[in-house]
């Protein structure tokens, strides 16, 4: 559940950035970015936003974890693969949700971008 949360969280966060910066994306386009360049500078948006979130969630956890162990006296036990795939998951799931709206950007064409 709060994959999907952040997921759409990082949607909405992209969205607004492409809503934004719909002049500059004009810009770019009328000086000869293509729509690669333009989905590739949104698209890396989502993906660092999600890689912090995923790792910093991981590091929040083990730090938890860790001192819920230490209060009850057991040991700390926490697979690497298990922070492993949480982290990749969340950026996954980053990548997915940033796709829609640098696709949308890259999309815009540079006079409608410039005009509004």
């Amino acid at each position: 559940m709060a994959l999907l949360v952040g997921g759409i969280g990082v949607a909405n966060t992209v969205i607004i950035s492409v809503l934004e910066r719909r002049r500059e994306i004009g810009l770019r386009r009328a000086l000869g970015a293509t729509r690669g360049h333009i989905r590739s500078r949104f698209l890396t948006e989502p993906l660092v936003l999600s890689t912090l979130g995923g790792l910093a969630g991981a590091l929040l956890g083990v730090g938890v974890t860790t001192a819920f162990a230490a209060v009850q006296g057991w040991p700390m036990v926490v697979p690497v693969e298990v922070l492993a795939a949480g982290v990749a998951a969340t950026v996954l799931l980053g990548g997915l949700a940033g796709l829609y709206p640098a696709v949308r950007a890259a999309r815009t064409p540079p006079t409608t971008a410039l005009s509004g």
